[in-house]
């Protein structure tokens, strides 16, 4: 089931992402961005959800933003012991109907370089790569979907 996060999820929500990113550390020199976000101020926002796997345990996580013109896929993280069971898959095509649901044609996002797994299942899943650059000091991927039926 995905669920709008609770302020109860915010210690489950904290422990996966540093778990999904701390393999990232060595790679990148220095944490990675979302290790460092305050999810108790982004799940106090609601624009944190949170899927939770057959046993009702938090397994996966998602920052959804929205913007202007598109919806911003700002983070997504599952569990490493989850990791393998479609729970990205599932969370991607939740962001891909929240997309329609707020009324917008595209989603985006943006990963690190060096997480080149990441930018390789996006692209699978249909996400094309617009360009790369410096934000916020990460070297940064940024691609978008365009999403049917909106």
């Amino acid at each position: 089931m995905i669920r709008p996060a609770k302020a109860a999820d915010c210690a489950a929500v904290e422990a996966i992402v540093r778990a999904a990113y701390s393999i990232y550390l060595d790679r990148m020199g220095k944490p990675p961005g979302p290790m460092l976000d305050d999810y108790a101020a982004q799940i106090a926002a609601g624009t944190v959800s949170v899927l939770e796997d057959a046993d009702g345990v938090v397994a996966a996580m998602i920052v959804l933003l929205s913007r202007d013109d598109h919806l911003l896929l700002d983070n997504i993280a599952v569990r490493p012991d989850g990791q393998g069971r479609g729970f990205g898959r599932r969370l991607i095509a939740f962001a891909e109907a929240e997309t329609k649901r707020f009324g917008f044609s595209e989603i985006r996002l943006y990963t690190h370089r060096t997480m080149t797994e990441n930018i390789a299942l996006y692209t699978r899943l249909g996400f094309e790569e617009t360009g790369r650059g410096r934000q916020d000091s990460y070297d940064r991927v940024f691609m978008r979907k365009q999403v049917a039926g909106h």
